[in-house]
């Protein structure tokens, strides 16, 4: 059978973890998975490769890409356009990789509403008070950003029921390995082997009848 990859959203508090666990899953298993390149019109940072951190786009090329329905989902801060690009997505899931993109809440369930099949994973800390501990710990935001985001984290907390599943980051590497196995069973959903179950159905008729 031929594998398909899924393409999975991961959202999730500000301070849970998610971009960590993303990176320990490549890390792990870099032949089943791929992090989605997200196309971008702001300038690239040093350091930064086209193709590899961003699709550098100038403004024109990206709402080109927005009007010929190039992009699963995008979205626009402080003056700058970011989204996800069909085709490199569609490329990755086509070569059997699960593709991973880390998006926000509203984001997530927009892909949800176009790619019905696209598998939701919500990441949090264990409590709110370990979050913003967490937050208060990174020591790169003052007291005004922190507050922010916890507000954020009230509003996202009201839309963690659209997602498939939930999953707490206490311990790392039990986390990862958890987000993995979930990914797996994911793979052997009846839904996503209709295909393959159709195929033994005629087979198994074509053997009944002798055949």
């Amino acid at each position: 059978m031929e594998k398909q990859g899924i393409l999975i959203v991961v959202s999730g508090f500000s301070g849970a973890g998610k971009g960590t666990i993303m990176k320990e899953l490549l890390k792990r298993y870099p032949d089943q998975y791929a992090l989605s390149v997200s196309a971008t019109t702001r300038g690239p940072r040093p350091g930064e490769v086209d193709g590899t951190d961003y699709f550098f786009r100038t403004r024109e090329q990206f709402e080109e890409m927005i009007a010929q329905d190039e992009l699963i989902e995008y979205a626009q801060y402080v003056n700058n356009y970011y989204g996800t690009p069909k085709s490199y997505v569609q490329e990755q899931l086509s070569k059997g990789k699960d593709v991973i993109l880390e998006i926000e809440i509203q984001g997530a369930l927009k892909v949800k509403e176009k790619f019905p099949d696209t598998m939701l994973l919500f990441v949090s800390t264990p409590s709110a008070q370990i979050l913003k501990e967490r937050l208060v710990g990174r020591g790169t935001e003052d007291e005004a950003t922190i507050h922010a985001r916890l507000a954020r984290a009230v509003q996202e907390s009201e839309g963690i029921e659209n997602y498939d599943y939930f999953v707490i980051n206490d311990e790392l590497s039990e986390c990862v390995e958890n987000v993995h196995a979930l990914i797996r069973c994911e793979h052997n959903r009846v839904s996503r082997n209709i295909n393959f179950i159709n195929h033994i159905r005629e087979d198994l008729s074509g053997f009944s009848k002798g055949e």
